[in-house]
């Protein structure tokens, strides 16, 4: 309840709250109003945003869906936006990170300017994608995508000031990394990585480490190699030793160090370090815990965080190299392969020919009268003389294709047995005074006869010679009957 003054001027009265109420309202609201700004302090940002980089089939849309949780990850072209739940557990907060994925074709840099710009560089961290696939082209990928990001940032209207805090604040992080005991194992006797240090610690600043930085962009950058279980297929097919994956990760430590980048070894297939990357990720663009050591023990599952890295620690790499030296040039250790190789997995293609320009081919080969492919007619010409063959229900050459006859006989065939009809009676009808009649008729011998004696009696040899001309005047009219039927079904 309220408690109020009274006063009386000129038989007036009036009443007004008193000073010390009035002083403890406005203290009551300015407490609440700093309980308010506190509280939304302390939430996470929701204009941060991540920018993947690479070339096509680097597995930059793989990646991301693994990081999203999403199963079937569905690719798009020109520049692609996502987003991934960040849920910070210990505040009970949740916002969304916002991903920009560039198409790897050149022809699509010029929409960079959508996912990174003035008004975001500061809140951006930068993915360069490289596959395990194609390590020979690591070289040239990286100097590419690292050059557009280069003039694409020299050209940003960005204030000095601001870009240099940025620089600043990449600076520190290597000046201020340390190692401690792992928090939430305190009884382990392994020394590991406690966390990043945030920029607002209060640590004695350290010189940066030799070759660390020389190219300073402003922006976290961190090296995703993808497809680590590929490494198996190298050794199998192309002969990789362990000083070829040394030799590869030795140049690649090398190139992080310059630009002050993470390297992470990836596979989304085997599901190696992916849940790192995305601790990480929110550990440097949130400023969430990440308690996870540096890992260089196992060649496919590699993780460098910023400021672990330095040239002492690379030098190691170069004990295991027998065969080559860290300043070779890497196409010379790391060569392409012919291109058998890279696609011998691939089935081959088989283009078929279009229906028209087979049937038109087809033709012109039946009229030049060459031998179709799926053989001759069975229809034979009696005489054996050239002629084509008429259509039967049943030959090959049904469909009015002309055909080549051979003068050959085919006792199967009805046009076999028309022949031998003919040819048997030619012989019944010959008459006596023939030459062979006449030379058997001297001789009284049967033209049946075998070895110089006669198998046959007279009325035998008539009866046979009967039922001889029976049979084949029988055969001769079935084959007729056969050929006047399909010249009665074409008129």
């Amino acid at each position: 309840m309220e408690i109020l003054s009274t006063s009386q001027v000129n038989g007036i009265t009036t009443t007004t709250p008193r000073k010390k109420d009035i002083d403890s309202k406005e203290n009551l609201w300015s407490a609440i109003l700093s309980e308010v700004q506190t509280q939304s302090s302390t939430k996470l940002p929701s204009n941060k945003s991540v920018l993947v980089l690479g070339d096509n089939a680097s597995g930059k849309t793989t990646l991301i869906a693994k990081l999203q949780g999403v199963e079937d990850p569905k690719k798009g072209s020109g520049l692609e936006y996502a987003y991934i739940d960040v849920r910070d557990e210990y505040r009970d907060d949740l916002t969304r990170l916002g991903v920009w994925i560039l198409d790897g074709d050149p022809g699509h840099t010029n929409l960079l300017k959508y996912a990174l710009n003035e008004s975001n560089y500061a809140h951006t961290l930068v993915i360069l994608t490289l596959s395990m696939t194609t390590p020979w082209a690591w070289v040239d990928q990286l100097q590419h995508w690292i050059k557009i990001l280069e003039d694409h940032i020299e050209g940003l209207k960005i204030d000095p000031e601001e870009r240099q805090q940025c620089r600043q604040r990449l600076v520190t992080v290597w000046q201020s990394y340390c190692d401690t005991i792992d928090e939430l194992d305190p009884g382990s006797p392994i020394k590991r990585t406690n966390r990043l240090s945030s920029v607002d610690d209060d640590l004695d600043a350290l010189p940066l480490p030799e070759g660390v930085l020389t190219t300073n962009l402003g922006l976290d950058v961190v090296v995703v190699v993808t497809k680590t279980d590929y490494m198996t297929t190298l050794e199998k097919e192309l002969d990789y030793r362990d000083e070829h994956f040394d030799f590869m990760q030795q140049w690649i430590r090398r190139f992080c160090l310059v630009y002050g980048a993470s390297l992470f070894y990836t596979s989304v297939k085997e599901d190696k370090n992916c849940d790192l990357l995305y601790k990480y990720l929110t550990h440097r663009i949130y400023g969430l815990p990440f308690r996870t050591p540096a890992l260089i023990v196992e060649k496919d599952a590699v993780l460098i965080p910023a400021g672990w890295d330095n040239m002492k620690k690379i030098n190691i790499l170069y004990e295991n190299m027998q065969s080559c030296k860290p300043d070779d040039y890497y196409n010379d250790i790391i060569a392409q392969p012919p291109s058998r190789k890279t696609v011998s997995n691939r089935e081959i293609e088989v283009q078929t020919e279009e229906e028209q320009a087979f049937l038109t081919r087809q033709l012109q080969l039946l009229q030049q009268g060459q031998t179709p492919t799926r053989g001759e007619s069975p229809m034979r010409s009696q005489t054996g003389a050239s002629k084509t063959s008429p259509r039967t229900p049943g030959s090959v050459g049904a469909q009015g294709s002309p055909k080549k006859v051979d003068g050959k006989l085919n006792p199967g065939t009805p046009s076999g047995e028309g022949v031998l009809a003919n040819f048997f009676n030619s012989l019944l009808h010959k008459k006596s005074g023939s030459p062979a009649g006449s030379a058997l008729a001297g001789t009284g011998v049967s033209p049946r006869a075998t070895n110089g004696t006669d198998l046959m009696s007279a009325s035998d040899k008539i009866s046979v010679r009967t039922d001889a001309a029976m049979e084949l005047d029988r055969l001769a009219r079935s084959v007729k009957k056969d050929l006047d039927f399909p010249a009665q079904t074409d008129c």
